[in-house]
């Protein structure tokens, strides 16, 4: 008889605990793109997530990929319910993934966005695109990848794009790597020449000066908005609000948590405190985007002219309500 009732008291307390809100936690995969490797970067995101976990109440866990390709997909999939990513990454995650932007990272020293850049080792003939872009087959270049805005996007509209330049035809060699293993492969002298980002400039300088002191600026890019944060249209709103308040509040006087605290955290990841965005953030890079688009079809000699002139001329309308859109939000 003991045995029952102690049987029933705790299949009663079970189903107590569970209806006053002792549930397993709603699960939150944070997907967070392969700037660097996964062992930089995960020392750089524990304690903030750690710190999102204790202040949503959510069961967050961090989303490594070898590319960011697998983050795009793993939100397509929902292996992945909200991530950190580049705007060219973040416009893929949104037009593919069921993503929407929510939020925008904002520089540690404040300023609007960073930019992308062209290394090349410090004792190399290199100095300028001209010098870059002889086109002879004699150079090694390194992209960023492919979803990369600064490692790719960038570059490919400013430099490829605008001069009529296929990298494949122009150098012996081009690879896809992230912003620190090109990095690496300049300082090395295994690359003639890579794109890369301010942002990471500064952490190779900060972590591996020796490593920075091999490497020279050749070009600079127009300035790149601050990388968003993104998550599942489809999630439920009450998780929304919870995400949004944390990512909104984070290091600022309205945290729940240590301040200061935050804001060191924030400075390990190059931040301060967030601000609010939405997709239309993205408009510049889907301008970006279809610039690119135009310079590849009329270079393309496959396409008759009749052909280019309907492509384009569909594109062209395209990035004009863009950019109409552009002008509207900044009136």
């Amino acid at each position: 008889m003991n045995a029952s009732i102690r049987t029933i008291a705790a299949v009663s307390l079970a189903v107590t605990l569970s209806a006053i809100g002792y549930a397993r936690a709603e699960e939150i995969n944070f997907g967070i793109i392969s700037t660097e490797s996964q062992q930089n970067l995960k020392p750089k995101w524990e304690p903030f997530l750690a710190d999102m976990k204790r202040e949503t109440g959510l069961d967050v866990k961090p989303f490594f990929a070898s590319d960011y390709a697998g983050v795009i997909e793993g939100m397509r999939f929902d292996k992945v319910q909200m991530a950190w990513y580049g705007n060219k990454s973040a416009m893929e995650a949104v037009d593919r993934a069921g993503g929407e932007i929510f939020a925008q990272s904002v520089s540690a020293d404040g300023s609007p966005g960073y930019w992308s850049l062209i290394l090349a080792p410090k004792d190399s003939k290199l100095n300028s695109l001209d010098d870059l872009l002889k086109c002879d087959k004699t150079l090694n270049f390194g992209l960023g990848d492919v979803n990369s805005t600064s490692g790719f996007l960038v570059p490919s509209t400013f430099i490829f794009a605008a001069r009529g330049v296929d990298p494949k035809q122009c150098f012996k060699n081009v690879t896809n790597s992230n912003h620190e293993t090109n990095a690496m492969a300049v300082a090395n002298g295994q690359l003639s020449a890579a794109a890369n980002n301010t942002e990471n400039m500064a952490l190779i300088e900060k972590n591996n000066p020796a490593a920075f002191a091999k490497i020279k600026i050749i070009w600079k890019s127009p300035l790149i908005p601050s990388d968003p944060i993104v998550w599942r249209k489809a999630l439920p709103q009450a998780t929304k609000d919870k995400i949004s308040t944390f990512f909104l509040t984070y290091g600022t006087d309205k945290s729940k948590g240590d301040a200061a605290k935050e804001r060191a955290i924030l400075a390990g990841l190059q931040w301060a405190p967030f601000k609010a965005s939405t997709n239309d953030q993205l408009l510049p890079i889907r301008v970006m985007e279809l610039t690119k688009a135009i310079a590849k079809i009329q270079s393309d000699s496959k396409l008759s002219d009749a052909e280019k002139k309907a492509q384009i001329e569909k594109l062209e309308a395209e990035k004009a309500g863009y950019e109409a859109k552009i002008k509207s939000t900044q009136s």
